[in-house]
């Protein structure tokens, strides 16, 4: 037991499948997952957004492929992408086999819409021939009809039969490199369903609430679903779904994890919402750090304050620390200690290169003690 238990999570036991290079499941990290929303059939434009999203730190790429010229971009896509790509393939079995042939490390069907058996067996054969991972991914919005006769509108046990259905599927064909979502734009119904799910499958989950709503709103959601599941252990791999660009959604992907203690990448910023005590601009100063200090992948804290009522005592939690003080003159804490001042004018290009100092010496730290241990 940790000296902290109340902050402990212990994940879900599930067998590992491979994404690529990415090992989802099975205790590896969990990762991050974006969509892109450009044609996919212009294969510049899908690369030029992959590459935004890669600086943001994303792990996974799901590209849609609903027509012949999408699934025909997708050789040079995956060739140029540096993270896996997945494949979102609806209905038409024969995208799906041209995508495992471009070179996607997944492909994500529901096998029940795929048509006949000898097509599904297709598809698997296709899958395991190149070495495809496949995502079954069921979602409240598109349920099976007979389902929905069944249980008289989406809920919970409806969406769990609907991917027991489509994982025999796959498992008839000796198919096991699978992850399943169950999805749901109503987060009660996905919470449930998830948790429904991991009682009786071992494989990875994919979580998201589907269609959750713009970046605000659909922040709130996801943190809330995705939040909950993730506290309790649940979950693999994520995707914050948004009305909003790929990498935003990535950067909350993140920010979810990192609130979590699950998985900490770049900087993560304590700071207070300011009141009339503030000695700085507090609002436009966390704006302005956190557009600057993107780049930075070492995780770390820092701490951003208006004034010395509780900016003392963040600050002793945080890698660096800012307090406001009067006339212009703030207090700087290093490694939570009292430090030094800085001036009004200097303080955002101050804390800038603070940042990338101290993550460098965390670099430098890190593999000098991973060459010691080699």
């Amino acid at each position: 037991m940790s000296i902290r238990p109340w902050r402990d999570i212990v994940r879900r036991q599930s067998r590992q499948i491979m994404v690529g290079t990415v090992p989802v499941g099975g205790g590896a990290p969990v990762t991050v997952q974006t969509m892109t929303n450009t044609p996919t059939s212009d294969p510049v434009a899908t690369i030029d957004q992959i590459r935004r999203c890669e600086d943001a730190g994303v792990d996974i790429i799901r590209v849609s492929a609903p027509d012949v010229e999408s699934t025909a971009a997708l050789k040079q896509i995956v060739r140029a992408s540096r993270v896996p790509i997945v494949a979102d393939i609806h209905f038409h079995y024969k995208r799906a086999l041209e995508a495992a042939d471009a070179g996607v490390a997944c492909l994500r069907i529901n096998p029940g819409n795929i048509g006949s058996a000898a097509r599904v067996k297709e598809v698997v054969n296709a899958a395991k021939a190149n070495g495809c991972a496949i995502r079954i991914g069921v979602n409240g919005g598109s349920l099976e009809r007979h389902l929905l006769e069944k249980y008289g509108e989406p809920c919970p046990d409806a969406l769990v039969e609907s991917a027991m259905d489509h994982i025999k599927l796959l498992q008839d064909h000796d198919f096991h490199e699978f992850k399943v979502a169950v999805k749901a734009s109503d987060l009660f119904l996905a919470v449930a369903a998830y948790q429904q799910l991991a009682e009786v499958v071992d494989c990875p989950l994919h979580l998201g609430i589907t269609e959750a709503g713009g970046l605000i709103g659909g922040t709130v959601k996801s943190s809330i679903g995705m939040g909950s599941l993730l506290w309790y252990g649940i979950g693999d791999t994520i995707r914050v779904s948004l009305s909003a660009e790929p990498e935003e959604e990535v950067r909350v992907g993140f920010e979810i994890l990192k609130a979590l203690g699950i998985r900490n990448r770049g900087v993560r910023v304590v700071s207070c919402p300011s009141c009339a005590r503030q000695g700085f601009d507090v609002i436009r100063t966390v704006q302005a750090l956190e557009e600057r200090l993107t780049h930075i992948r070492t995780p770390m804290s820092l701490s951003v304050l208006g004034c010395v009522v509780n900016g003392p005592g963040e600050a002793r939690e945080t890698d660096i620390g800012i307090t406001g003080g009067g006339n212009g003159k703030h207090m700087v804490y290093l490694s939570g200690v009292t430090d030094h001042h800085v001036q009004d004018a200097d303080m955002i290009e101050h804390i800038v290169r603070l940042v990338e100092a101290k993550a460098a010496e965390i670099d430098a730290a890190d593999e000098a003690r991973a060459l010691a241990a080699a």
